[in-house]
């Protein structure tokens, strides 16, 4: 089971994203949780996750909530601008993946 964060100001914008992700998981047979929180709960839920993407709107953040993770070994990172704005559920998911595998 994969399980991914994705996290923006409110957990609003970045809903909507994480179902486009969903369909494209269950269209290749991955099992996955993704969830959308708002940046207020990442204290509270990042370390359930092995990967946090943050939408644009608090990717001035970064590097912050990079070193709390990083105490975990979980990698944060901006999800692509186009990607989100596009809600390309597929590339993001991808790069999720790709990030999960670089920290094992």
């Amino acid at each position: 089971m994969v399980k991914i964060m994705l996290c923006c100001s409110a957990g609003m914008s970045t809903s909507m994203l994480v179902r486009k992700m969903l369909v494209v998981a269950e269209e290749r047979g991955l099992e996955v949780e993704i969830d959308a929180y708002g940046v207020s709960e990442f204290d509270t839920q990042f370390s359930r996750y092995q990967v946090v993407l943050l939408g644009p709107q608090v990717k001035y953040m970064l590097g912050m909530l990079q070193e709390k993770a990083a105490t975990q070994g979980i990698p944060v990172q901006p999800i692509e601008m186009m990607d989100y704005g596009m809600q390309r559920g597929d590339k993001v998911l991808d790069f999720a993946l790709s990030l999960i595998e670089a920290a094992h």
